[in-house]
């Protein structure tokens, strides 16, 4: 993958982040849908978002395949995590974050470059090269991976939320380079946010600015998707068609083959999530007096600078990733309110992983969207942090000001503020 860093473009026409927010937020654009509508393993019952579905096609049918498992025949392995998308997007309904992480590492040549593991399996006689990522799961004895004592760089790697990602696809660029533009401006550069511009698998020699994975490694949702069905489950499809290792494979790649409409898995997948509504609020607490001075507080400490609360996508009709994807009426004009920008920060936790990016993304990744904050019990992107205070307290660097404003409030202030995460 190839990467290249946004350049920071001033739009003088704007005063503050809140007012470029505004005017992207105005003409007609209508709220998303909002809801944990897709119960697990009961598709019947799960509502979409509207989106179209190709012939023959349902939003049932997506999810069923997202919830599938797969076995050795389907291609499953050599190496991998999961065996099904849902064994890890499932919180609290299909789609969702959870408690699972992946392993990652790496170490520094001798010019402090990164570099990915060469991993050794069946006794040294094989290898696994050309990724960070270390898979827990094998289908045979002779496949597993174990991470290598020369990788000095180890991190875990949470399980990222998918529902209402068809929203974040369908944002334009330019909203996302003018965030961090404002971020820039506003803070005198103590905050600036980084865009990076990705491959799109589906169209090769195209690119876009990423938005998805902890390094925004993707910018689109069927980008994002295939890398996943072969990283994560060991399945090679049309846009990651080689396995990374052949030790006890017994099938053909490409494993994923279209049925008989014509989809393969990935196009399900990748139609599914497009689907899902957004994560929807805790309406009660959101209403009560704490939540409503907590959101408060959470602006004039500076949380929301980075934890953008709305975003306007692109209006209907617009055509992204390269040419491959037209936004469609349920996806465009529609306000999210993710409380996140999207962008890559170095708030002190940065991984020190490469993925394909300037060297300066080692220290940084993608700020969390706090929809959904409240069905989580683990924090952060390596899930060490067992309270949000705990997560708060990790916030340094671009945060730093941030953080120590939340412990410069007063117990009643800390309170209201959490009780408005807490309605997230």
């Amino acid at each position: 993958m190839k990467y290249r860093k946004v350049p920071l473009v001033l739009l003088l026409c704007f005063s503050g982040l809140a007012t470029v927010i505004a005017v992207i937020a105005q003409q007609s654009a209508t709220e998303a849908p909002a809801g944990f509508s897709t119960p697990s393993f009961n598709g019947a019952q799960s509502i979409s978002n509207g989106i179209p579905e190709p012939t023959g096609d349902s939003f049932a049918l997506d999810q069923q395949r997202f919830e599938e498992n797969k076995d050795i025949k389907a291609g499953l392995g050599p190496v991998y995590n999961a065996t099904s998308c849902v064994s890890c997007h499932q919180n609290p309904v299909t789609g969702g974050p959870s408690q699972i992480t992946e392993v990652r590492v790496g170490h520094k040549d001798q010019n402090g470059n990164f570099v990915n593991p060469t991993v050794l399996i069946n006794d040294g006689q094989n290898s696994i090269t050309g990724r960070s990522i270390v898979n827990d799961r094998a289908i045979c004895p002779q496949a597993q991976e174990h991470v290598p004592a020369t990788e000095t760089i180890r991190t875990l790697r949470a399980v990222n939320n998918t529902l209402g990602d068809g929203f974040v696809e369908a944002i334009d660029d330019n909203t996302l380079i003018a965030i961090a533009s404002q971020q820039a401006q506003r803070t005198n550069g103590a905050i600036h946010g980084e865009a990076v511009q990705v491959a799109i698998f589906e169209a090769p020699g195209q690119t876009r600015v990423g938005r998805f994975g902890w390094k925004d490694q993707h910018g689109s949702l069927l980008s994002f998707v295939g890398d996943a069905y072969l990283n994560e489950m060991g399945i090679t499809n049309r846009l990651r068609p080689k396995d990374t290792t052949t030790v006890c494979k017994t099938t053909t790649d490409p494993e994923d083959q279209p049925d008989n409409l014509g989809l393969a898995d990935i196009d399900h997948f990748t139609q599914f999530v497009r689907g899902t509504l957004v994560p929807p609020r805790d309406a009660t607490l959101a209403a009560s007096h704490d939540a409503i001075r907590g959101q408060r507080i959470f602006e004039r400490i500076g949380c929301s600078t980075c934890h953008v609360e709305s975003i306007k996508t692109a209006a209907a009709g617009t055509v992204v990733d390269g040419g491959t994807f037209t936004i469609p009426d349920a996806l465009g004009d529609k306000i999210i309110h993710p409380f996140g920008d999207f962008l890559l920060h170095d708030i002190g936790t940065g991984d020190g992983i490469i993925q394909g990016g300037p060297a300066d993304t080692a220290a940084k990744l993608r700020t969390s969207p706090l929809w959904g904050l409240r069905t989580k019990s683990r924090f952060m992107h390596d899930l060490k942090s067992l309270t949000v205070e705990g997560a708060i307290a990790r916030h340094k660097g671009e945060a730093a000001e941030a953080n120590r404003d939340f412990h410069g409030l007063n117990s009643k202030e800390q309170n209201e503020l959490l009780t408005f995460l807490n309605s997230l």
